[in-house]
């Protein structure tokens, strides 16, 4: 079974090999407001396909437990 952390380890690998294999950001990207909510959990990541061939990736609410909330499309 693939777990969050798969998932969003996965998506960050792609991410960054997409642009070479590195992407600077500012500092403040790591904010705690940044990365996750008030209660401490870290925000989730939704990837849905496209019609123009391409995969979207975004920040979703994140849903309790430690399932993460995957889902398969």
């Amino acid at each position: 079974m693939t777990t969050p952390a798969d998932m969003s380890h996965a998506m960050l690998v792609a991410i960054l090999m997409h642009h070479g294999g590195s992407l600077d950001l500012p500092a403040d990207a790591f904010t705690p407001d940044a990365i996750g909510g008030r209660d401490g959990a870290f925000h989730a990541v939704a990837m849905e396909p496209q019609t123009d061939g391409t995969i979207r990736i975004s920040v979703q609410p994140r849903p309790d437990g430690d399932a993460g909330g995957i889902t398969r499309i």
